[in-house]
């Protein structure tokens, strides 16, 4: 970490770029004789994603590690809510990478303990939490190394396994992680009754309960109707009930929760389109729950592959968009007009549909391009 960053003239300087285009300034030369242009563009791409993701670090003193750290790290956001979830006396963070998941997590426990193998991410992150006033126990160390040697007991353990390979290649699978969680389990589980495991939105459910038999709750993390996390809850106990919530952040829309399964058993009914449209939040998309949300709140399907689902009366708690729509001709679509364009269970996509219809993007009107069991519609918003 070079703390030459810190100087007034190099802060002052990198305030003065917030805006500059950082592959123009990268071609430049340092005006700091201990301080590299590309350590600059670093602490100015690190501020520029703070401002959304993380705006609680956009504090004087603060410095930000490389970009794949960034990306890496958990919102503010899915973080905070996190935190919580969980309380307690000891809290360990197995894989703490920039930090964010832990500081979150720990304000609800005495002690918190950090473990990362990057030595000089690490101390990136003991120095801000220095300026944030926040104590910890910070550890460099492989996790293996760690976890052959522990002896501590915690009250939960928390980790987010690293999901690229040796080819910088997304991987999403247990076994394909760093660590690899199928070979650790027991030995997370024999340091704590708890264990909290960050996994890839892409992960299929199903897969997952079926390669962790001590899973009692899965949370899927939507932030503004885009999943980003799926949360793995284990414990020693054995249970047959696994319960799952769909959270969407920032929408101002319930949790859904339901236990997992539920699917297998659920019957959906059917109709044409009534006053109401329900598109469901991606949260409950991903969760695959398409006949338990409809019978959750007396709602009919479109069509078995439309998820969509309508009725006559407003169901005001669903979680996703309610709209009210008619049936309309495509000859009462105007050239020209601006719609947000909808396509579900369509043969053309919104691109498609906006080049044929010759209509704009946009505005505060939906048009919706599906299918009902009758075949292909198209629903207008009143």
């Amino acid at each position: 970490m070079n703390t030459n960053i810190l100087t007034q003239t190099v802060q002052d300087y990198i305030n003065a770029n917030l805006n500059t285009d950082l592959h123009r300034l990268l071609l430049k030369k340092s005006p700091f004789s201990g301080v590299s242009m590309q350590e600059i563009v670093q602490q100015i791409k690190g501020r520029q994603v703070a401002q959304k993701k993380f705006p609680f670090l956009l504090k004087e003193g603060i410095i930000f590690p490389p970009q794949l750290n960034l990306e890496q790290s958990s919102s503010e956001k899915t973080a905070a809510y996190k935190s919580g979830l969980i309380k307690g006396k000891k809290i360990i963070d197995l894989t703490s990478g920039f930090g964010i998941d832990a500081y979150y997590l720990s304000q609800n426990f005495e002690q918190i303990t950090l473990i990362e193998q990057n030595s000089d991410l690490l101390e990136i992150v003991e120095h801000n939490w220095n300026i944030l006033g926040k104590k910890a126990t910070f550890i460099s160390q492989k996790l293996e190394e760690f976890l052959d040697q522990n002896q501590e007991f915690f009250d939960v353990v928390y980790l987010d396994p690293a999901r690229r390979d040796d080819q910088k290649n997304k991987v999403f699978l247990l076994e394909d992680l760093s660590p690899n969680i199928l070979e650790i389990q027991e030995k997370l589980l024999s340091m704590s009754e708890q264990v909290i495991i960050k996994l890839s939105p892409l992960i299929d459910l199903k897969y997952l309960v079926s390669v962790l038999p001590g899973i009692f709750r899965i949370d899927i993390i939507a932030l503004k109707n885009d999943v980003k996390e799926i949360v793995a809850f284990l414990s020693k106990e054995k249970t047959l009930a696994i319960t799952c919530n769909c959270v969407n952040l920032e929408n101002d829309e319930n949790t859904f929760t339901f236990p997992f399964g539920a699917e297998e058993d659920a019957l959906a009914e059917y109709s044409e389109p009534e006053k109401y449209i329900y598109i469901p939040n991606n949260s409950i998309l991903k969760a695959g729950i398409f006949n338990v949300i409809a019978k959750s709140f007396n709602l009919k399907k479109l069509h078995p592959n439309t998820h969509l689902y309508t009725s006559q009366e407003k169901k005001i708690d669903f979680p996703g968009r309610i709209i009210e729509m008619e049936i309309v001709d495509n000859k009462q679509i105007k050239k020209k007009s601006q719609f947000n364009i909808i396509s579900k269970n369509y043969p053309l996509k919104p691109e498609e549909i906006k080049k044929k219809y010759h209509l704009k993007d946009g505005g505060n009107s939906y048009l919706i391009f599906t299918q009902s069991k009758k075949g292909k519609i198209i629903l207008k918003s009143i």
